[in-house]
């Protein structure tokens, strides 16, 4: 009988596997022989499709080059309508304090343009406290439970807030990581920012990240809020805009 691919040089073997679609390598390829487990659990093949679709990050860096590549193919914002393109959708557990949310474009009355061209609106808040959440379900959106219990990857989380240069205002931001069960297994939350009266009205980012953070991750809560504090009647508290949570490989 003519050999088979079993006969083939490894390398040779490691270059034809890499032209495989990624998941069909862990579900399906991975099955056929104790060879083929071998070198889909391994790091050469996961280094070469790193390699050619440009997905680059020095050696010594990488405990598991094959979760660097599926994070590195699902990064993206996982937070819905951060710059209020969409009204309030998306966001939940909306706490209307004062006159409530509102959406502007940028830059708004005594504000600043925003840092990234891409950004056109952003929501700002009222006279009395305004909060609203978004709740990410990372099994939904593709991070399977042992990626989550073992490789852990950096949960990034950021956020953009300004106030109007005519007003003063604070501003919050707290996210909680949860379990199946909505345990809080970790915390982050800001303290309260106050932004004066006669600032210049210009964009602030703030971020976290976390890691390390243990197994049993199934869920991220993002909330942010703010408030003025002159009391006055409309939208003269803090801004909010470019809000985004990232797994990071």
């Amino acid at each position: 009988p003519a050999p088979g691919m079993e006969s083939l040089p490894e390398a040779v073997l490691v270059r034809i596997l890499a032209c495989i679609p990624a998941v069909e390598l862990v579900l399906v390829c991975r099955l056929v022989c104790c060879q083929w487990r071998n070198l889909v659990d391994g790091a050469a093949l996961w280094i070469l499709k790193c390699q050619q679709e440009g997905l680059s990050r020095a050696e010594s860096d990488v405990e598991n080059w094959q979760s660097f590549y599926f994070l590195s193919k699902k990064r993206r914002n996982l937070i819905k309508n951060p710059c209020g393109e969409e009204g309030l959708e998306h966001w939940g557990e909306v706490e209307n304090g004062g006159d409530g949310w509102k959406i502007e474009e940028l830059p708004g009355d005594f504000g600043k343009e925003f840092p990234s061209e891409e950004v056109r609106k952003y929501f700002v808040t009222s006279y009395e406290w305004c909060r609203k959440a978004q709740v990410i379900d990372l099994k939904a959106e593709g991070y399977w439970e042992e990626l989550m219990d073992t490789t852990q990857p950096k949960i990034m989380v950021r956020d953009w807030y300004a106030g109007r240069s005519d007003a003063g205002c604070l501003y919050e931001l707290c996210v909680k990581l949860l379990s199946e069960n909505e345990d809080v297994l970790a915390e982050y939350k800001s303290d309260t920012v106050t932004i004066p009266e006669g600032n210049d009205g210009s964009w602030t980012e703030i971020s976290h990240t976390f890691s390390s953070y243990g197994p049993g991750v199934r869920f991220v809560r993002f909330e942010h809020g703010g408030q003025d504090t002159l009391f006055w009647q409309g939208w003269y508290g803090a801004r909010v805009t470019g809000s985004s949570v990232t797994l990071e490989p």
